[in-house]
């Protein structure tokens, strides 16, 4: 399993009219996880990219607990649980830092497509191999 954790603080224009982070926030909140997480174990969006890899976004699901509110420091824990085999699967918890309260919860489903010819491909072998050894264990 690949796990990482990532912190961010609540800024004012994430909060809504009622003073809570706007729902549609926690999926740009579950983005930054999931790409600090790519960039932790050495493989950076742009990396992807590079190499002519886009990796779309099929589904997401988000589950609100409890509300944020700004200057909140969000702990955003992504992890992925399964070895992929042609979709990604990256589930994420957001919880407060200071109380550890679980915030939200969901998940992201992703497929890679080759950048030149927008078909789906399975995951690219640089891809498999470096996050291997973190199921390996």
């Amino acid at each position: 399993m690949l796990t990482t954790q990532t912190e961010i603080r609540v800024r004012y224009a994430d909060t809504d009219q009622m003073q809570f982070v706007y729902n549609g926030k926690y999926l740009e909140y579950f983005e930054v996880g999931r790409t600090e997480m790519l960039r932790q174990i050495g493989l950076p969006y742009s990396s992807l990219e590079e190499q002519n890899y886009l990796l779309p976004l099929l589904e997401a699901k988000v589950k609100y607990i409890k509300p944020a509110h700004y200057d909140d420091i969000l702990v955003i824990k992504s992890s992925l649980n399964e070895f992929p085999s042609l979709k990604i699967l990256i589930d994420y918890k957001i919880f407060r830092k200071d109380t550890d309260e679980l915030i939200a919860e969901g998940y992201t489903l992703h497929v890679f497509l080759n950048q030149n010819t927008k078909k789906v491909v399975r995951p690219p072998d640089f891809f498999l191999e470096t996050i291997k050894p973190f199921f390996n264990k």
